[in-house]
């Protein structure tokens, strides 16, 4: 039986290992995304600094460690079998919570899940021993749990989000009246002061909240403590003085040493703080089976006050530790697909919108905007003038194809991220107020954002349901946390040996799932049948580029009217709502490119402003026929989901027929446009009126058929629905061809 907590021991070994990849692929976000979305420094030089940081954090993080032995929980009033069943069951839930968010790109904070997942399954525990107690009550649920540090630390963490955000916003918008958006000729003149101020803040962080839990903290803490106003006003002398040689020495904005300094400060941080969160409980684990198998005592019997008391560090595994997150800042996918989420969402100007917006963020935008349009009426029109002329964005012309390499944010921004993110974590860990790093660098991030318009009336309504979807997800992370790992606990307590694992082949598999789900999701981001935006400024390009999408439109139109039929034909639900996705996801790629018609005709040569009313018209009728497919593929659906009747034999044998025809159609159509023969519309267009005649003849086929042998009312409706839509899907495709044929002609 002994045997079994060895293996629980290696379990959470492994466990840990797979802990630091999901937690690093979350928390890179937190010091990668200012540096990355500012393009302020190359990517290469990015990710070695943070990994500098990642590591001299890792190795001099033991002083942290404490708060998974003993933060939440009262060690004393649990036997090393309850505490070894609350660590596994911790583990297990940590690891597949954040690669669930992960696998969404969603970054939530590995400190609040650490944290209630402890609580949740030290909860349970409790209640068990109180379960089979004949003294103890749930009101002695308090000798077991740490409330007063619960508490403390949930109440820090709500704030944290409220204070980041404002204080981001305020510093941001004060910067930016000061610097304008374009900043490069009086960060010349005030670049030294701006990098004192800037360096002075992250020096002051990196060691306040970097070093603070490194063995040799308490050799200067009390100079740090007790001179804290001489330090900071020396450093600033000696950062404003180096800012100043910097610019002059090297002819390059100190902003670019403020974002790599500020980089290397917040992962250090990271590492040196949250390097807990990922392996605090299995070294908790290892020195309680250490305690337990020196005491010879029975498992059961076995207090574990040991964990109460301090314990040296152990150097080999905190350097294990760092190599691996090293490794994994490098090669996780995941961890730029977070990262790109939050750039999204603080990017300044239009972008690929990833959230839906939904009725709170439309009504929180609408607020805002009534509120703004208050302040207008009171503030004199000459102050607003002013200040928006410091909001005055700077034109940059650049080829459609070549938009990708501009920054998300300039490197004002980036900096104020980074130097405010540091400030607000360094007076919290002086005043000893728990956090979340993750949530503090994301909500100064939306801050900075919002006060540089980045959120502007195309995206507000986009964007601010990103940041509730985000700060939902970290509600869902506290409850979710709580709730699994308690439920874990009692499986494992109730299954010992057996129930872990099953747990841990589980975890195994959703892990294995996730990777392979968000593989398949990076690979299918441009697939080979997806529409493209057009890049070309001239007629004869825009209607070359144009054929490649009106090809791919028919072709998946061709495929999907032919599924529909087919699951009509078979009351085929599963087939029918495929169908429907796909038309939804035609109909969304149509969508973007009627969003990116603004930019299109921007782009177009001054002679080529006949391609702008060509591409207009073609996009029009590709909607056109997108919304006939919906609508067939939503009543098809709709029917056979409803257990309606079937439809009839003949009903089905003509709708193959149409199918049939329409499907030779269709297939010519794809090979003019592969092929570029475009003479050949004539031939097209000649056979407009036989498919009309031919979905006519159906139509006055099934009137009879109604009005002798139907019985049906349902499968009326959508039989005349179908024929009806058809015609109309025939007709935005033969209006798509007309124009191409004039302009072709014109051409």
């Amino acid at each position: 039986m002994d045997n079994i907590y060895l293996l629980m021991l290696v379990a959470l070994a492994a466990l840990a290992v797979a802990d630091l990849v999901v937690g690093v692929s979350n928390d890179a976000v937190n010091f990668l995304n200012s540096a990355i979305g500012s393009k302020a420094i190359s990517f290469r030089t990015i990710m070695i600094v943070a990994s500098l940081g990642i590591f001299i954090g890792a190795v001099f993080s033991s002083g942290m460690m404490e708060v998974a032995r003993k933060g939440i929980f009262i060690p004393g009033e649990f036997y090393f079998e309850e505490i070894m069943i609350i660590f596994m069951a911790v583990m297990i839930t940590d690891i597949l919570l954040l690669d669930f968010f992960n696998t969404l790109g969603m970054p939530t904070s590995t400190t609040v899940s650490i944290v209630f997942e402890l609580l949740g399954a030290a909860v349970v525990m409790a209640l068990i021993k109180i379960s089979v107690s004949d003294s103890q009550t749930f009101a002695d649920i308090g000798s077991y749990i740490n409330t007063a540090k619960a508490t403390e630390i949930i109440s820090g963490i709500l704030l944290s989000v409220i204070i980041a955000f404002s204080v981001g916003a305020l510093v941001q918008w004060l910067s930016r009246l000061i610097f304008t958006f374009h900043y490069e000729k009086k960060i010349k003149n005030f670049g030294a002061l701006f990098g004192g101020v800037a360096l002075t803040a992250i020096g002051y962080f990196i060691f306040m909240k970097g070093l603070k839990g490194t063995p040799y903290y308490g050799d200067f803490k009390g100079i740090l403590e007790e001179q804290t106003l001489l330090l900071v006003a020396g450093s600033f002398v000696f950062w404003t003085l180096f800012s100043f040689l910097f610019m002059k020495i090297f002819k390059k904005s100190i902003l670019i040493f403020v974002i790599a300094i500020g980089t290397f400060g917040l992962a250090l941080a990271f590492s040196g703080n949250d390097l807990v969160n990922f392996i605090g409980v299995p070294m908790a684990a290892y020195h309680s089976y250490e305690a337990w198998v020196a005491s010879g005592e029975s498992a059961m019997t076995f207090s574990m006050d040991v964990l109460d008391k301090k314990v040296p560090a152990e150097p080999l595994l905190l350097f294990i530790a760092g190599g691996v997150m090293v490794v994994t800042l490098w090669f996780s996918k995941k961890a730029r697909t977070v990262a790109d989420t939050e750039i999204g969402l603080s990017r300044q100007g239009e972008a690929y919108e990833k959230f839906n917006p939904n009725m709170l963020s439309r009504a929180v935008v609408k607020g805002s905007t009534r509120l703004v349009s208050i302040l207008g009426a009171v503030i004199p029109k000459s102050t607003q003038d002013k200040i928006n002329s410091s909001f005055e964005k700077p034109v940059v012309n650049l080829p459609k194809h070549k938009t990708y390499e501009l920054p998300a944010f300039d490197m004002i921004r980036a900096s104020i991220n980074l130097m405010v993110a540091g400030v607000l974590i360094s007076i919290a860990t002086s005043m000893k107020l728990p956090l979340s790093t993750t949530y503090v660098t994301f909500m100064v991030a939306m801050g900075t954002s919002l006060a540089d318009r980045a959120w502007g009336r195309e995206s507000a309504v986009y964007r601010v349901a990103g940041v509730l979807n985000v700060i939902g997800g970290w509600f869902f992370t506290a409850f979710s946390a709580f709730v699994a790992a308690g439920t874990l606990a009692y499986i494992i307590y109730l299954g010992k040996g057996v129930a872990i694992a099953i747990l841990l082949l589980l975890a195994i598999t959703l892990l294995i799932r996730n990777y392979i789900s968000h593989k398949k999701r990076s690979n299918a981001i441009i697939p080979a049948d997806g529409l493209k935006k057009a890049e070309s400024s001239t007629v004869q390009g825009i209607i070359e580029e144009s054929a490649d999408n009106v090809s791919k439109a028919v072709s998946r139109t061709n495929k999907i009217y032919s599924s529909i039929i087919s699951g009509l034909a078979k009351q085929d639900a599963g087939k029918l709502k495929k169908s429907k996705e796909r038309v939804n996801k035609l109909s969304d790629e149509v969508d973007e490119l009627r969003d990116n018609i603004f930019y299109f005709i921007k782009n177009l040569d001054e002679t080529s402003v006949r391609g702008s009313n060509f591409y207009i018209l073609i996009l029009g009728y590709l909607t056109d026929v997108t919304q006939s497919l919906e609508y067939i593929a939503k009543v098809s659906y709709k029917h056979i989901n409803n257990n309606h009747k079937a439809l009839r034999f003949n009903q089905i044998k003509d709708l193959q027929e149409i199918d049939s025809s329409f499907e030779h159609l269709l297939k010519d159509i794809e090979s003019i446009f592969d092929n570029r023969e475009f003479e050949k519309l004539d031939d097209i267009l000649v056979r407009k009126s036989r498919a009309y005649d031919d979905l006519s003849e159906m139509i006055e086929k099934q009137i009879t058929r109604t009005r002798t042998e139907e019985s049906s009312p349902k499968n009326t409706t959508l039989y005349f629905s179908l024929l009806l839509e058809t015609k109309d899907l025939v007709t935005a495709l033969m209006n798509l061809m007309e124009e191409y044929y004039k302009s072709y002609n014109k051409g």
